[in-house]
């Protein structure tokens, strides 16, 4: 039973150490300066109308308030579950970008 217990709070552990990592990267984002600079690095676009921003913004705010999404977030979950370790490899933050990237692309294009 101990087991049991100590794994439960492993794999929620590893499932805050997500949730934080993402919403530390969504405040990231929040940050005008930040997601001006990485719309225009990333798609070439200047200048987005404030009411894009301010719509892109609450949505990101609502990013940040929900659930993790455990399902999409698996290979990572499972890459810390198999190595015990507690920071990421090369390339899985790709996941956390690909997040807040829908929501950018809803309003760029």
């Amino acid at each position: 039973m101990e087991l049991i217990k100590n794994q439960q709070w492993t794999q929620d552990s590893d499932v805050e150490l997500i949730r934080k990592l993402r919403d530390d990267l969504v405040k990231d984002f929040l940050d005008e300066r930040y997601l001006k600079e990485f719309i225009f690095e990333n798609y070439n676009v200047r200048e987005l109308p404030n009411v894009k921003l301010e719509f892109l913004r609450k949505e990101l705010k609502e990013l940040l308030q929900s659930s993790l999404d455990v399902q999409h977030y698996e290979p990572i979950l499972s890459f810390l579950r198999e190595t015990g370790s507690a920071t990421l490899a090369d390339g899985q933050d790709e996941l956390f970008f690909n997040d807040i990237e829908k929501i950018l692309k809803r309003y760029i294009f």
